[in-house]
């Protein structure tokens, strides 16, 4: 049982089981950072990263990719198919920072999965295989075995080529320092439940690596839970921490004290908010950090209660000081109206 237990991925300590996943323009610096003040949170992600685009030194790339002191440890995760391009970019990784390099063999989106990328790798484990020794050697080398090289898989293509077990051990064979499992095919996407079942078959099958189970934690008993139905020594939380930050929090709480801290009080969620939106300031442009701060303002709300004014207002900002103006409004007691579960979209 592996409760309470810091990961252990390779040489590297964390210091709880509970990471934050690398979700598509969600997990930015700003919010990586958000989560860890919160606390609770073993090691969080970099969006996804294309090595092309770090070679190049491409601005998106770049500030995917950007990182702080408060922003550590970090895991860099890569994806793509080609070898040669895969290990460069995981170079790039480790000379520039990197605590753990992730390669992504799990994202179903079209534009990563269509360029042989993501979950395509589920199809082709032999070349996969090949793939990945390649990429650990090159970062075993770089970085004098300091910085372990982990995979993140979904159980299968479809229901007809379940491979992530067979897969998973032979990327432990190779040298894999610990597998991350989303318990759903690519073709599931992110509908229906996330099959525990499926991650304690790759759990099963890895010898001594850590897996670490991804997948509808969406409350810190789904953390608990997840780890005792599958044996998982830990868990990777991106959905359920959109407008819950603190669940990192939370759920190791539970694990190491059997309690769950008192929920953050409206003002304390609502600094949460302000803060996320001023650190977008500080680390990329007004621009970014508004056009951010009206998509989130949904997911914000799902914690906030009643604030469907305060929803509307935000999707409407034009500059900074409005985004401090609405928040400062709710605080005052305005801009409630229904409650923002009814009107946010997912």
């Amino acid at each position: 049982m592996s409760l309470g237990v810091p990961l252990q991925i390779g040489p590297v300590t964390l210091a709880s089981n509970c990471m934050l996943a690398p979700v598509a323009n969600y997990c930015d610096l700003a919010f990586r950072i958000i989560a860890r003040e919160w606390g609770g949170v073993g090691l969080a992600c970099t969006d996804l990263l294309s090595p092309h685009g770090l070679l190049r030194g491409g601005q998106q790339s770049l500030d995917l990719a950007r990182t702080h002191d408060l922003d550590q440890p970090i895991g860099m995760q890569l994806y793509g198919c080609d070898a040669s391009i895969l290990e460069q970019g995981a170079v790039w990784a480790v000379e520039h920072g990197a605590t753990v390099v992730d390669i992504n063999m799990g994202c179903p989106v079209d534009k990563v999965a269509k360029k042989n990328g993501g979950s395509m790798l589920l199809r082709d484990s032999c070349a996969t295989q090949r793939l990945t020794e390649r990429v650990v050697r090159a970062v075993d080398q770089a970085s004098g075995g300091n910085v372990p090289t982990t995979a993140k898989l979904r159980l299968g293509w479809d229901d007809d080529s379940i491979v992530a077990p067979k897969l998973a051990r032979a990327l432990e064979e190779i040298g894999i320092a610990a597998i991350t499992i989303h318990g759903r095919t690519t073709e599931q996407r992110f509908r229906g439940e996330v099959r525990r079942g499926g991650i304690a078959d790759v759990v099963a099958a890895c010898e001594s690596i850590p897996v670490i189970g991804n997948g509808d934690v969406k409350t810190p008993e789904d953390c608990v839970s997840m780890i005792e139905e599958t044996g998982c020594a830990g868990v990777m939380i991106g959905r359920g921490s959109f407008a819950r930050p603190w669940i990192f929090r939370d759920c190791w709480a539970l694990q190491t004290t059997g309690e769950i801290p008192a929920e953050p009080t409206e003002k304390q969620k609502i600094e949460s908010i302000r803060r996320y939106f001023e650190l977008m300031m500080e680390f990329r442009t007004e621009r970014y950090a508004l056009s951010h701060i009206r998509q989130r303002i949904s997911w914000f709300g799902k914690a906030l209660g009643p604030c469907k004014g305060l929803r509307m207002l935000m999707n409407g900002v034009q500059s900074p000081g409005e985004v401090h103006a609405a928040l400062d409004e709710f605080l005052a007691g305005g801009l409630r109206s229904k409650p923002c579960a009814e009107t946010a979209t997912v």
